[in-house]
């Protein structure tokens, strides 16, 4: 493959995970985004529907790192690599979800920070800028 279309399909990538960004409240059902942004220590949890917040949750995870493993396919070129990733994103995701499923059904104001990067890690594509440069490191070290 050559370096403009790889260019050219990194930039896509890219951009999918920012419009996922951009219409997130159009896309996903997620009380908790407007609750985040105000003052959620001193406001009341939201109304939530715990099976349509994990579908939802769960389908962002899933599109968010589908792209990812795509872009670092992208970078490296190497399967193992991107088989390594899928099951870091694999167990990542259940335990991420376990963690998120409990603080979603016993909500508890001292609890809202941890919720809220854990939830974090599920609806961004944070394990992307984990595995990126580790593995760019991990070749270097090769």
């Amino acid at each position: 493959m050559s370096n403009v279309i790889k260019m050219i399909l990194l930039l896509v990538f890219f951009g999918l995970l920012i419009l996922i960004r951009a219409f997130e409240n159009e896309l996903f059902y997620d009380p908790y985004l407007s609750f985040f942004k105000n003052d959620y220590l001193y406001i009341d949890n939201p109304r939530r529907e715990i099976f349509k917040l994990t579908i939802y949750t769960t389908i962002r995870f899933l599109l968010n790192s589908a792209i990812s493993l795509g872009i670092i396919f992208l970078f490296f070129k190497d399967r193992s690599i991107v088989k390594f990733s899928a099951l870091v994103f694999a167990v990542s995701y259940v335990i991420l979800i376990l963690f998120f499923l409990y603080f979603v059904i016993n909500p508890n104001k001292e609890d809202y920070y941890i919720f809220f990067n854990i939830r974090r890690f599920l609806i961004q594509p944070l394990l992307l800028l984990l595995l990126l440069p580790a593995f760019y490191y991990h070749k270097l070290k090769q």
